[in-house]
């Protein structure tokens, strides 16, 4: 889908649990945050196998509801092909995947870091 910028950023809103997931190898590492950035939970450990993201999604779907969240989107940033297993996962059980530009995510953490 095409969207304009004003329509990306009204997917997310109050009701909204956004998902960032750091893809590795054989482990990744997710956090997870409302739509104004506040984060919810520990971060979340979990390996590339079936039962990985079977807990994955277990966790995240959990805090969702405890915090009150109908939807979820995740993020994930693409370099490699390690992100493939996750993307076809989260595509099979119907969730929301969105690709995180890389510029974008360096240029967040150099935001974070200045001080």
């Amino acid at each position: 889908m095409n969207y304009t910028q004003n329509e990306k950023i009204k997917q997310v809103d109050e009701k909204t649990l956004v998902v960032g997931v750091d893809i590795a190898k054989e482990t990744h590492y997710a956090r997870t945050f409302d739509n104004r950035g506040i984060e919810y939970g520990k971060v979340i450990k979990f390996n590339s196998t079936r039962e990985g993201f079977e807990s994955f999604e277990k966790q995240i779907k959990e805090i969702a509801e405890i915090i009150g969240r109908e939807k979820i989107i995740i993020g994930i940033e693409l370099t490699g092909h390690y992100w493939y297993t996750l993307a076809n996962y989260v595509n099979k059980k119907e969730m929301m995947l969105v690709q995180v530009n890389p510029y974008h995510v360096k240029r967040a953490k150099e935001l974070e870091c200045t001080k």
